[in-house]
């Protein structure tokens, strides 16, 4: 998959795709079937396969302030952009000068002589140029204008309720990662780069592989079933873990983690990007009367993790 993150300078060779338009945080199953009309529609035409995207995400621009929110972070979300096979991402950059381009000015300008598309896909809820003042309807008489396709995906449900990012949001903030998942259509995942702790849990018998969670929506604190994969480094690979998310209250920790015991791994993964997948949540975290009492529910939470997971 190849990243573009400018709509001016774009080669001849990167112009011409079937694009799915949307900020696709999580790239839940609403997405990837946004992605899906694209797909067929790039195969009929036989142009690559795209999807236009934003960094950072609008509300970062408009509302720095608001609490972290994203599912997925822009490794995280190309990560599972290249897996569903997309062949071009334009990731373009989100600036107040993108966000004041009048609808019909994001068309002409990116749309059509930027990035020179042959068709769009968009949700049914679309909204673009300044103060969202485009929508699906407006988008396709720009299609008819300037001679570019557009395709609208309607809105998929999950039950009674539309499968959202901020469905998936409730879910997880509620310890409901398999709610989730059903979802997204994968395991709620987040992907960091390993750094290094205060290696308390070496010391206890339990080493983890830590990673910041700055920027992304938090699930539920407490333990985890997981399952986590090691990117790069010697001991890429597969891996059954339990995790702990959050703030480590017998160790009266300041900024909220996530901490992954890789069962029966040896290793150094400083450095290495993982990702982990929370399948289970099992208990809430809490403090205990010693380091043994830790110790001895850090083996019964162990020992739940690997049934949970044997069982997938």
């Amino acid at each position: 998959m190849k990243t573009v993150r400018d709509y001016i300078f774009v080669s001849d060779a990167d112009r011409g795709a079937v694009a799915a338009i949307g900020n696709f945080d999580g790239v839940h199953l609403g997405h990837q079937a946004v992605i899906d009309i694209a797909r067929a529609e790039a195969e009929t035409l036989g142009a690559p396969l795209g999807v236009m995207t934003f960094e950072p995400h609008p509300r970062q621009v408009f509302a720095p302030d608001s609490p972290p929110f994203r599912l997925t972070n822009a490794a995280s979300r190309a990560h599972r952009l290249e897996k569903l096979g997309v062949d071009m991402l334009y990731e373009l950059s989100f600036t107040h000068a993108l966000a004041a381009l009048s609808p019909q000015d994001f068309v002409e300008k990116v749309i059509v002589n930027g990035l020179g598309l042959r068709h769009v896909v968009v949700g049914a809820d679309f909204h673009f140029g300044a103060k969202r003042a485009g929508n699906v309807e407006i988008l396709k008489e720009f299609g008819k204008k300037y001679g570019f396709g557009v395709s609208v995906a309607q809105l998929l449900e999950s039950g009674e309720r539309e499968i959202s990012s901020t469905e998936i949001r409730t879910a997880l903030a509620e310890g409901r990662p398999r709610d989730a998942a059903a979802m997204l259509g994968h395991w709620h995942r987040i992907e960091g780069t390993v750094i290094r702790g205060d290696q308390r849990g070496r010391d206890l018998g339990f080493p983890t592989a830590n990673m910041a969670i700055s920027g992304l929506h938090r699930p539920r604190f407490g333990i985890y079933a997981a399952l986590v994969d090691v990117l790069t480094g010697p001991h890429k690979g597969s891996y059954l873990s339990a995790a702990n998310l959050g703030m480590r209250p017998m160790f009266d920790g300041e900024e909220p983690n996530l901490e992954s015991y890789l069962f029966d791994f040896r290793g150094d993964l400083y450095g290495c990007e993982i990702s982990v997948g929370l399948v289970d949540f099992l208990r809430p975290e809490m403090k205990f009367d010693g380091i043994q009492a830790l110790i001895d529910q850090m083996d019964r939470d162990c020992a739940q993790a690997r049934e949970i997971l044997a069982a997938l």
